[in-house]
């Protein structure tokens, strides 16, 4: 990979795309491209193949997505469904009739079943039912896979879809109605102090497990992948370690210096019960994950203090 090869990056504006912006840039990649969405509405087909006709991208990494948390899952599936749907295919559909033969899909840890076996292989990939709280960006997601998939069977093209675990990090959205657990915790922990250590509130049982990994890890894994040319079309991406969200909920609250209370709602889904990725794939295609999650939550939360008055905001 030439450090002049123009290379698209959908959703850098993200948390993801923009990390993915600033680890090219670190390598010295001289020609990345990213377009808003006011720019360029990837839920239009004629607009996606008209930009790939214009500006002529050699490489498409795919960081957008109309993302979020059980909520939003919840109160919008239609959205969740057929947005990404959308988004994916004109851009994967795209890439292939525009002829360009390198393009990275990025994913969900959640297109695996609910009741998968632990830790999560790829080779799970559909054996049976999805999470319902969220199987509607699942469903989307699996659709990508699977046309990334197609297109490296029939046309044998460097397609390559990367699943990661839950991310976090800088930039990430903190509003409470759509975003993921950990951000979530960590504006209601410092909310909380700062309202003289009120009680904290907390969905489900605080039992599930889950596993987290840094979205600068997750930039660095998607050049590791622009830099190589894998076997395979499918690889997960994480740190091989979970916690429950109870473990969580009490790092973050240490973290931000919550001495209050915490009370589980127990009315509220806890969702999937386990979500650890197998990562001995990635691990042996020569890459693996660098930031401790103590040192990654201290890293978000003080990214989330220095922006606090314009952090992301996520509008349904």
């Amino acid at each position: 990979m030439k450090k002049e090869t123009k290379i698209y990056i959908a959703g850098h504006r993200g948390m993801v795309g923009s990390a993915i912006w600033r680890a090219l840039e670190a390598k010295g990649y001289t020609n990345l491209m990213g377009k808003s969405s006011k720019e360029l509405d990837l839920r239009n087909q004629a607009a996606v193949k008209d930009f790939y006709a214009t500006e002529q991208p050699e490489v498409v990494i795919d960081a957008a997505a109309r993302v979020g948390g059980i909520l939003a899952n919840n109160s919008y599936p239609y959205q969740f469904l057929m947005e990404n749907l959308q988004i994916q295919n004109n851009l994967i559909d795209g890439a292939h009739q525009s002829g360009i033969g390198k393009f990275i899909f990025l994913g969900s840890s959640c297109i695996y079943p609910k009741l998968a076996p632990q830790p999560l292989k790829e080779e799970y990939l559909l054996t049976s039912s999805l999470e319902p709280t969220n199987e509607w960006y699942a469903i989307a997601k699996i659709t990508g896979v699977k046309a990334c998939e197609a297109i490296r069977k029939q046309f044998d093209k460097d397609y390559i879809s990367l699943m990661p675990t839950n991310l976090y990090g800088p930039f990430d959205n903190f509003d409470l109605e759509t975003s993921h657990v950990l951000p979530a915790m960590i504006r209601k922990f410092h909310e909380a102090k700062e309202s003289g250590n009120a009680a904290v509130e907390l969905w489900g049982s605080g039992t599930p497990m889950r596993e987290f990994l840094h979205v600068e890890d997750m930039a660095d894994v998607v050049v590791f992948a622009l830099e190589n040319e894998f076997q395979d079309n499918l690889y997960n991406v994480g740190t091989g370690v979970d916690l429950t969200i109870k473990e969580l909920a009490e790092l973050i609250q240490q973290t931000v210096g919550h001495e209050g209370e915490i009370i589980w709602d127990s009315s509220k889904p806890d969702g999937t019960p386990r979500k650890l990725m197998d990562v001995s794939k990635m691990a042996d295609a020569g890459w693996k994950a660098k930031i401790k999650l103590a040192d990654g939550i201290k890293d978000t939360y003080q990214w989330f203090l220095e922006n606090i008055d314009s952090f992301k905001q996520v509008k349904i």
